[in-house]
């Protein structure tokens, strides 16, 4: 690692151990939603909501989750919108 990166991350990890734990989880989170935002701005806009958000899944979270939970995902979310209806 070159001297200024070494710096850059010493500065940075000086900054996170001030932070409360409180703080560490809103950061973490609000990169996590900056994340997201960034991913859902490359997902075709012609899909359905259910095919949206399981795009969105798959990008973020690729083959840390099985199959198995995506196919999971999308039967409890069109079973809660059918729910939902009048």
């Amino acid at each position: 690692m070159r001297a200024a990166s070494a710096a850059v991350a010493m500065l940075a990890e000086g900054h996170h151990r001030a932070m409360t734990p409180d703080e560490r989880c809103r950061a973490a989170s609000s990169l996590f939603d900056t994340a997201r935002a960034i991913v859902d701005s490359s997902i075709a806009t012609d899909l359905m909501p259910a095919q949206r958000l399981l795009a969105i899944a798959r990008r973020i979270y690729g083959t840390e989750l099985p199959e198995a939970a995506y196919a999971a995902y999308e039967t409890f979310w069109r079973a809660s919108r059918s729910v939902n209806r009048p």
